[in-house]
């Protein structure tokens, strides 16, 4: 054997101690990382099973891997209040926070906008149901609310159940199947007989009037406008018809649903009510 082949012989023996190293090592790196990730997931199930989103929103933070967070949209708008209490909506998570400075004074999961569409039959009307992003404010805080339906509930209902729609105006009648006639008598729609007697409506949500295959939308200001505890019991108002408020669907919360508010179980928009002031900054993102 020549020199220059036993030091050829020898190369090759000693790549081959380095490749069975290297071999060694990224198997023991992809082994370190992988035992890493399951101590990521056990601690993150301990964080999620605690209710400690405080310490979650820090890790992510940290790592670098937060997605649609509260930090991008404080940076992105008005300067996050210094002392003062404010509320925070991410609609990707589906979560609210009341937060003062970086720490958490409460959170719980809410229901927001579903993002649909409902186009006007006849129409080029059309009204989108989002949970607006920006920066808001309780203007003003009330105890069991009631909801006035604005016109595109009854279109959907319509929609929903296969009927023509009736819009209902003050002084004007729609003849009912048995000769009598439905109208509105000073602040309640009526159902006149050909006697004279009178018996008002009562409407509700999924019990709204209907006649002759129409959905009748009664006039704004009558009591069968006027819908109880579909807001649950209290309601901060943000303005532009959007609020804060609870809900007769406690199943609904943590889904995309609601026609652009944001909604809580009753027992925590009751605590907010309690704690959270006219005049708190709401950033939605």
């Amino acid at each position: 054997m020549t020199l220059l082949q036993a030091f050829k012989d020898n190369a090759k023996i000693a790549w081959g101690i380095v490749g069975g190293m290297l071999l060694v090592l990224a198997g023991s790196t992809a082994l370190l990382a992988k035992t890493a990730e399951l101590r990521y997931e056990r601690d993150i199930n301990r964080i999620v099973f605690n209710d400690n989103w405080e310490l979650l929103e820090d890790i992510t933070r940290k790592l670098g891997i937060v997605n649609d967070s509260l930090d991008g949209a404080l940076s992105g708008g008005p300067e996050r209040p210094a002392n003062s209490p404010y509320l925070v909506v991410s609609i990707e998570d589906r979560r609210l926070w009341y937060k003062q400075g970086d720490s958490t004074l409460f959170t719980t999961q809410v229901a927001v906008g579903s993002g649909k569409t409902l186009i006007k039959h006849g129409s080029r009307e059309e009204y989108k149901f989002d949970t607006p992003r920006g920066r808001l404010v309780v203007q003003s805080k009330e105890a069991t609310p009631i909801w006035v339906p604005p016109d595109w509930h009854y279109l959907e209902q319509a929609k929903k159940r296969g009927l023509g729609v009736v819009q209902l105006q003050r002084g004007q009648s729609v003849p009912g199947p048995d000769g009598s006639e439905i109208t509105v008598v000073g602040s309640d729609v009526v159902r006149r007989y050909p006697d004279g007697r009178v018996a008002p409506f009562e409407a509700g949500e999924e019990r709204e009037i209907i006649a002759n295959g129409n959905m009748i939308i009664p006039p704004f200001g009558t009591n069968q406008r006027k819908f109880k505890g579909v807001l649950g019991t209290h309601r901060l108002n943000l303005g532009d018809g959007y609020a804060l408020h609870g809900t007769n669907k406690p199943e609904s919360i943590g889904q995309a649903v609601s026609h652009g508010c944001v909604r809580l179980r009753n027992e925590d928009i009751d605590y907010l009510f309690s704690i959270v002031p006219v005049g708190t900054p709401v950033f939605i993102y």
